[in-house]
């Protein structure tokens, strides 16, 4: 299956559908495809489920980054920063690997446990 996410203002996902492998030969024939389904002339960028190209699976409030041809997830904190080999999130100070279950605190800028 072939994974395409929709782009509104900003290049911000909206949506994103599969179309079958037969279908989506390429990237352009999946857009054109999705184009006349809907009859539009929306903008759709194919997005991969296991990583394999535009860093990460698009989701619905990503933003698609053409400068990094990536998909980024909206940021969870403001102290977070952009990682620019994944395009993920960072805290500011590395989660505990413990095994117990952790929430960040924006406030104090550390990783709070959940009792």
């Amino acid at each position: 299956m072939a994974y395409f996410a929709k782009l509104g203002k900003g290049n911000i996902v909206e949506t994103v559908v599969v179309v079958s492998n037969d279908t989506a030969t390429t990237e352009q024939t999946g857009v054109d495809f999705l184009n006349n389904l809907y009859k539009t002339r929306d903008v759709w960028k194919q997005t991969s489920y296991n990583g394999n190209f535009r860093k990460n699976f698009a989701g619905k409030g990503f933003t698609y980054d053409e400068t990094r041809d990536a998909f980024i997830p909206p940021k969870p904190h403001n102290s977070w920063t952009l990682n620019e080999t994944t395009c993920l999130w960072e805290a500011p100070v590395a989660k505990p690997t413990d095994g117990q279950r952790y929430t960040w605190n924006e406030t104090n800028k550390v990783w709070d446990l959940i009792e």
